[in-house]
């Protein structure tokens, strides 16, 4: 993700090659042409055996005849039920710490992920060693954990414990549930996040966070969780991370990124609470990569990934909401070719009773800022300083990704907004006076006019590989003039997709998504609340939200946290 991307959790298969499965959308490695069928659930997407699980299946095969139980200390060694006789233990686990010993801890075999040869693979690769060595002991030191909470359920003690590795289990003093969570270091962040999550590898990072690939080991999935540390020192970010939460929460498609859970702060205080952790769905690389990657994208290729692109789009702008930021780096994809929009950190929404059918007259339209999406896919409106836009600008986004995808290089890649503009007159044409009526400014509308009137190349030479009704899709989504512009319905009724379109298949939103939230004034501590309120979704036994220490009590009422 770039800015408050949670693009994030990308990373690309090491063979290169995209493979997919029968019947949906697969690509074929001999002729590498996907089948006309759609993708139905991104949950049939096949994952390969991970090395984890190698090495877990060969441990519990050697240990398969050995018991591990911890000892209590109030025993000295002795079992609950009083027996003295010794526990069979593992010959290279310390019996006090329940860790295994150094000395006697057998070096990891060799994990081809972290191969010098697979560069894609190599982030931080010293680091990502040491972690999966220490992946094995994980599920071991889990089921410990969890035994450790059943224990502390059927008691009637409202103590914190503390488990073997040193980690904390806080004690919910009011309900019946426990969290367990455990901490370790990626890169130069600290990482602490549930114990039903181990990491398996750093995925990415950047100025909004880390993001990491875990598994989980209740829903036996792997996942990825974005930590974004001091989210709440930028009112802007903190108010962007707000924002993509509950569209993330509101949003249900198989081809928009969904949130799957997020970690209760562990906090005192409100004031306390500084970082935030989202868990979504794993994804093994975005369109960017495939992109200027070596392979090979066949027309069909193309079609597959633009029309689950469109398919979102239109999912979006039916809960009259823009994502404002489309662009090859935040759709995340599948080895069979799934696709998945993420980070709306940038959205807005649009007047409910917006018609797209109506002419654009204001009435449409909501005042919004200039700076948004990547220059690369600004729509020209935005540029011209319109800051009445709509839905379009989505469009000609999408139809910028078309071209990248169609030449596997950025089709209008301007220096600054002069230069987007001169490019878009020269490959795309300068518009007439009379077409001119959508620009409001007066400064702009003579900018626009001392443009070079050149005639442009048409984009059947300029894409000389794609079927002319590719060409025409092409055409009718970068339209300069936004109320010229293909909307999303009929550019999926288009020719181009007549082997995937099914309309009973490209559901629309339950109900328009509510921006209400960002009327009022949204300080630090104000975020701080509604986020917390955010997580308390998934984590129920971290409500109510501590009050502000300038109000009654500071301290959580249910919660007891110890360093």
């Amino acid at each position: 993700m770039q800015h408050s991307s949670t693009s994030t959790h990308r990373s690309i298969k090491s063979s290169g090659v995209l493979k997919a499965k029968k019947n949906r959308g697969n690509i074929d490695k001999n002729n590498s042409t996907p089948t006309k069928s759609r993708t139905t659930s991104s949950s049939r997407t096949s994952t390969p055996v991970s090395t984890f699980g190698k090495k877990l299946n060969l441990w519990k095969k050697k240990r398969a005849a050995a018991t591990s139980t911890v000892i209590d200390k109030k025993t000295d060694g002795l079992n609950s039920e009083g027996n003295s006789k010794a526990r069979v233990m593992y010959p290279d686990v310390d019996h006090r710490t329940g860790r295994r010993s150094e000395r006697t801890k057998p070096a990891p075999a060799p994990d081809r992920r972290y191969s010098s040869r697979n560069l894609e693979r190599s982030i931080s690769s010293s680091g990502n060693r040491k972690e999966a060595r220490a992946v094995d002991y994980s599920e071991s030191m889990y089921n410990q954990v969890v035994d450790g909470l059943k224990k502390m359920r059927s008691s009637s003690s409202d103590d914190h414990t503390v488990v073997t590795d040193g980690s904390t289990v806080v004690s919910e003093m009011t309900t019946d549930t426990s969290y367990a969570f455990h901490t370790f270091k990626v890169d130069k962040h600290k990482f602490t996040v549930d114990k039903r999550y181990s990491m398996l590898r750093t995925v990415g990072s950047g100025a909004y966070g880390v993001v990491i690939s875990a598994k989980d080991f209740v829903g036996g999935n792997n996942v990825a969780i974005k930590m974004v540390p001091k989210a709440f020192n930028d009112e802007i970010d903190a108010k962007r991370i707000l924002r993509e939460i509950k569209l993330l929460k509101h949003f249900h498609h198989e081809n928009i990124i969904s949130i799957q859970d997020m970690m209760p702060p562990l906090a005192r205080t409100l004031e306390d609470f500084r970082d935030v952790y989202i868990v979504t769905d794993l994804m093994e690389t975005d369109l960017h990569r495939i992109i200027y990657s070596k392979q090979t994208l066949s027309i069909d290729h193309v079609q597959y990934f633009m029309y689950q692109m469109l398919r979102a789009v239109k999912y979006i702008h039916s809960a009259n909401v823009l994502h404002r930021d489309l662009k090859p780096s935040n759709l995340l994809v599948n080895s069979n070719c799934d696709l998945k929009v993420c980070d709306f950190g940038l959205a807005r929404g649009i007047s409910p009773t917006h018609n797209e059918d109506l002419e654009d007259d204001g009435r449409n339209s909501v005042l919004l800022t200039e700076y948004v999406v990547t220059r690369w896919y600004r729509a020209p409106e935005i540029m011209l300083a319109c800051h009445e836009y709509s839905k379009p600008i989505d469009l000609w986004s999408v139809g910028c990704i078309f071209a990248e995808l169609l030449g596997r290089k950025p089709f209008l890649a301007g220096d600054d907004y002069i230069d987007q503009l001169t490019l878009i007159t020269q490959k795309l044409g300068k518009l007439s006076e009379r077409d001119m009526d959508f620009i409001t400014s007066s400064k702009a509308k003579n900018f626009f006019r001392k443009l070079p009137n050149k005639e442009p190349v048409p984009l059947s030479r300029q894409f000389p590989r794609a079927p002319p009704v590719a060409i025409e899709l092409l055409s009718n989504l970068l339209e300069i003039h936004p109320r010229k512009r293909i909307n999303v319905t009929d550019a999926l009724n288009h020719p181009f997709f007549a082997s995937l379109h099914n309309a009973d298949d490209e559901p629309v939103a339950h109900a328009s998504f509510d921006f209400t939230f960002e009327d009022e004034k949204l300080n630090r501590v104000r975020l701080q609340e509604l986020i917390w309120e955010e997580v308390g979704a998934f984590r129920p036994s971290c409500l109510p939200v501590p009050n502000r220490l300038n109000g009654t009590s500071g301290v959580h009422p249910q919660r007891l946290y110890h360093a």
